[in-house]
């Protein structure tokens, strides 16, 4: 393998802003952001609106996320004219 090509790899905690869960694993996303973890360490913050914490297909439960107005902007893009 080629050296210095890789992003690094190394432990974030992601944060699901909608259910307010934290876990800590893996990743190559860097943020700005930091947050100590229960060990005593910083690592890096990564904010997600979606984890299996608060999607509906893990959780069972009926929730309605749309933060974005992706409908709408989908059903004006595509109505009929």
């Amino acid at each position: 393998m080629k050296n210095d090509i890789h992003p690094e790899y190394r432990e974030v905690v992601f944060y699901d802003t909608s259910s307010d869960y934290k876990f800590l694993t893996k990743s190559t996303m860097s943020s700005s952001e930091t947050i100590k973890w229960d060990d005593g360490t910083e690592y890096p913050l990564i904010k997600v609106e979606v984890s299996s914490a608060s999607h509906p297909f893990y959780t069972g439960k009926k929730l309605f996320v749309d933060t974005a107005g992706r409908v709408e902007k989908f059903n004006k893009k595509y109505k009929k004219k």
